[in-house]
């Protein structure tokens, strides 16, 4: 997203236009009784999420028979769980532990693009990952031909371009706008819809610009992610031994948790809450979103996976033997 320009116009004098464009990030909560318990809060949170999706990137990486399709893409949503965390939780610690709560519009629209950029990227790779286990029980003798390294890395790459001309389209749009003075964000992020209340101008084609893209790239994906979960699952039922069925189930389990998390956070912020919660109360939500889920998935990643619980092992054994 390009910068805003430094367009700002008064409510009452429209032609009275400022040359500084700030925002000012209400976050959580004004009490400063609770800031030193959500400073701690959300500190420990963002170690938790780093540290435990880094190793299961080192897991994946260490070990060669980890170098499949499958452990590919968990690596690639471990990162992009990392770097969609990093956008957010980092920023609002510093708010937080300063006090300073205002931010000019370069910063808030770095965070505005990234956070778009890696939303879409884990939405995107969770599909990708779908499909991968739709190929590994329904098509099990040609997975190896399917899912071969120049497919699994043009996968990567599309849905990275997708979510970056996304995000582009709505930061043009976000260019012809105009601000007014009062740029005050009931929330500990920002967020595009929360930028498009604050525009004094028009903001009709970014609405629906913005519900347009979101439901594509939220109806196609989550289509694709029934559509093969719908099918692994009229597979299994066909296996005849409960041995077996166990086997193919323990191969998607964890994944169809994370996907079920992630769309039960989504739903429940930007639907359910758009219509029933306060602006404080939504962002309270949005923490489930932002920084629960990303915490929460490397644990999922590994509790049915004992290829990687058994790596990790060794990894963190071998990390406090060396020391």
């Amino acid at each position: 997203m390009s910068l805003f320009s430094s367009r700002l116009i008064d409510n009452m004098e429209p032609e009275n236009q400022t040359g500084v464009s700030e925002f000012l990030l209400l976050g959580l909560s004004e009490d400063p009784e609770l800031q030193p318990l959500l400073f701690g809060l959300f500190l420990s949170m963002y170690l938790v999420t780093v540290l435990g999706n880094l190793l299961i990137i080192l897991a994946i990486s260490s070990d060669s028979h980890l170098h499949t399709p499958m452990h590919f893409f968990l690596s690639h949503l471990s990162f992009v769980d990392i770097c969609f965390t990093s956008t957010i939780v980092p920023k609002m610690l510093v708010n937080i532990q300063t006090g300073n709560k205002v931010i000019t519009d370069a910063g808030c629209l770095i965070q505005v693009y990234f956070f778009m950029v890696f939303i879409c990227m884990d939405n995107l790779l969770l599909t990708i990952t779908a499909y991968d286990r739709y190929v590994a029980i329904c098509h099990p003798l040609y997975y190896a031909i399917i899912m071969n390294p120049c497919l699994c890395g043009l996968m990567i790459l599309c849905s990275l371009f997708i979510s970056i001309m996304n995000t582009l389209l709505h930061s043009l749009m976000v260019l012809h706008l105009f601000f007014c003075t009062d740029l005050k964000i009931p929330h500990f992020f920002y967020e595009l819809a929360q930028i498009l209340r604050l525009a004094c101008s028009d903001t009709l084609i970014n609405d629906i610009l913005m519900h347009l893209v979101t439901s594509l790239l939220g109806a196609g994906p989550l289509s694709g992610i029934i559509f093969s979960y719908t099918r692994i699952v009229l597979s299994i039922l066909r296996i005849p031994s409960i041995g077996g069925k166990y086997k193919a189930f323990s191969t998607f389990g964890s994944h169809l948790s994370v996907v079920f998390l992630f769309c039960r956070t989504c739903v429940g912020v930007y639907l359910s809450s758009a219509a029933t919660l306060s602006p404080r109360r939504r962002a309270v939500a949005s923490v489930m979103n932002t920084v629960v889920t990303p915490m929460v998935n490397p644990s999922i990643y590994s509790l049915r996976n004992m290829a990687i619980k058994g790596d990790l092992r060794t990894l963190i054994s071998g990390t406090f033997s060396f020391s």
